[in-house]
């Protein structure tokens, strides 16, 4: 088999995303043929060379695994956390592939999460080449009106530079507030909330209702599902910048139900089982 650079190695090998893996190496926690390498042009070949990541084994899968996960507000959007709060990890019993999730979302931010062992896809659903859209309803104190969403998509300029949406609408009202849809580009971090800060609308409540495309459907707070064949291939053509006509059509989006903050792992859920819902909210207009 033909050598291939050692951060695409651990990519494939579902070990983390290429990035995530350049800083394992830089970090001189991956040894090849029992020697530490730091050297990101290593190369190697996944048949005959021995890859170890803090001295566990490593080897490329011949299958992988999509899971899409419901994250709940209150769960981080890590595997490990030294302070000891809730993981995606945690909800995932039953999943024996080391999974690792495609972006995040913020501790309080709660909605759809891709996870998965395939390196390749998440380097490329992640990275700004490929402008993959991002979804977000983005509940705010007050009625933004359409001269404030246009700003928003004509771009302003915030601490880390200029930002804007693709898209931005009213969706919803709820109460005093007001759900906003946002579609942006890019996965800058708090970017959803900084967009709406700067127009004077600050964030009170973020959901995700797609991810790379992929809908919650009947999914529940902490709940997974596995994705089906076509749901795959959907969405590697989305992080090639080929979803365009071959995708499926967007599906319509619902509000979340009542804010459930996790505290701990629940049980059903954290099993992946089927909890009793109700039937989404229909958007007003």
């Amino acid at each position: 088999m033909a050598q291939e650079r050692l951060q695409k190695y651990l990519a494939q090998a579902g070990i983390a995303s290429r990035r995530a893996a350049e800083l394992l190496i830089s970090a001189g926690r991956v040894k090849v043929n029992g020697a530490v390498v730091t050297a990101l042009g290593t190369r190697v070949d996944s048949e005959r060379d021995t890859v170890l990541v803090d001295g566990q084994s490593t080897r490329i899968a011949a299958d992988r695994t999509y899971v899409l996960l419901y994250k709940p507000p209150g769960v981080v959007t890590t595997l490990s956390d030294p302070q000891g709060r809730p993981t995606v990890k945690s909800l995932l019993a039953g999943v024996s592939a080391r999974v690792f999730p495609v972006g995040r979302l913020d501790i309080d931010a709660e909605g759809a999460l891709l996870l998965t062992d395939d390196g390749e896809l998440a380097q490329r659903l992640t990275h700004p080449k490929y402008q993959v859209p991002r979804t977000y309803l983005s509940l705010v104190k007050g009625t933004p009106s359409d001269a404030d969403l246009a700003r928003l998509v004509s771009g302003v300029r915030l601490e880390d530079g200029p930002a804007k949406a693709a898209q931005a609408e009213r969706f919803a009202k709820e109460g005093e507030g007001t759900w906003v849809r946002l579609v942006v580009h890019e996965g800058r971090q708090h970017l959803v909330k900084k967009l709406c800060a700067a127009i004077g609308f600050p964030v009170e409540r973020l959901f995700r209702p797609l991810h790379a495309g992929l809908s919650l459907g009947a999914l529940q707070p902490g709940q997974f599902r596995q994705l089906t064949a076509e749901e795959v291939a959907s969405v590697k053509k989305i992080s090639t910048g080929e979803g365009g006509q071959a995708a499926p059509p967007t599906p319509a989006l619902t509000l979340p139900g009542p804010r459930i903050d996790m505290k701990a792992p629940p049980s059903r859920a954290a099993q992946g089982k089927p909890l009793q819902h109700k039937a989404p909210r229909r958007p007003s207009r």
